[in-house]
């Protein structure tokens, strides 16, 4: 070792100059302690940079957005084995859920609890893969520098190459801007919808008068309302109708109908 060989060549240096009290010089002495300390178990060399612990990689990431967990309509479809893949939670996602679910407002603070809920039931249902992202780990993907949840969200699922699920028209075209794939819960209901179209015809129950006082209300299965047209007096009965025309808006697809005498 060529500390060794210095150490020795310093000794004799010193002995052959005659010093009585020591056989080490001061230069020997530093250099030995130095190598003491290099030898100490849990020690490290200071010269030597501490290399950064690499994230497991997650196997197929599907990240979960507050408002699609709040909403409860993506466990049902877990449960059906629609999506595959690992389910993943920030932290910082449970703790916005905490603060929705210690919320003076009793609606927030009621769509929280059970937000919270569906979480616990999905972490303990079997064959389903679920993750929640520490704050460690948040830092290593340096995500604690961002304030914003929804960023948070974006960034860590573009470096784990995942999906989002959201409930949010927002996220979901930002996330899709970014270049990550996003899922809107609200999307797929409407894409799902049964599609009638004018001239079918079929029976509905009618269950309440529509804006117009003439009008009878009814829904189908999947909570498309349809509009049936001089059926006031037919509120509570199931009656023939023909789908005369459909109309599209922001809230779904609203059907108007006529009775079939």
């Amino acid at each position: 070792m060529a500390n060794s060989k210095v150490v020795k060549k310093e000794s004799a240096k010193w002995r052959a100059k005659g010093d009585r009290f020591s056989a080490f010089s001061p230069k020997v002495i530093a250099m030995i302690a130095e190598e003491v300390v290099k030898r100490l178990p849990g020690r490290q060399d200071p010269t030597k940079k501490k290399k950064k612990k690499k994230s497991k990689k997650i196997e197929n990431p599907i990240f979960l957005d507050t408002s699609a967990i709040i909403d409860g309509r993506i466990f049902e479809i877990i449960t059906l084995k629609v999506f595959y893949g690992t389910f993943v939670i920030l932290e910082s996602i449970l703790l916005e859920l905490k603060h929705i679910a210690d919320s003076q407002d009793l609606v927030k603070r009621e769509r929280g609890r059970r937000g919270l809920e569906f979480l616990e039931k999905l972490k303990k249902a079997r064959g389903i893969k679920t993750v929640v992202l520490s704050d460690t780990e948040e830092k290593n993907l340096e995500l604690d520098k961002i304030k914003e949840v929804d960023e948070k969200l974006i960034k860590a699922s573009k470096i784990n190459k995942a999906r989002i699920i959201t409930c949010d028209y927002n996220l979901e075209k930002k996330a899709n801007i970014s270049g990550v794939p996003a899922v809107n819960i609200n999307t797929l209901a409407n894409v799902l919808k049964v599609k009638a179209i004018p001239g079918e015809s079929f029976e509905i129950k009618l269950l309440h008068k529509g804006k117009d006082i003439t009008q009878g209300v009814g829904y189908l299965d999947d909570g498309t309302m349809i509009v049936v047209e001089n059926s006031s007096a037919d509120v509570g009965h199931t009656v023939d109708i023909v789908v005369s025309r459909v109309i599209q808006t922001t809230a779904g697809r609203i059907l108007f109908a006529k009775k079939i005498r």
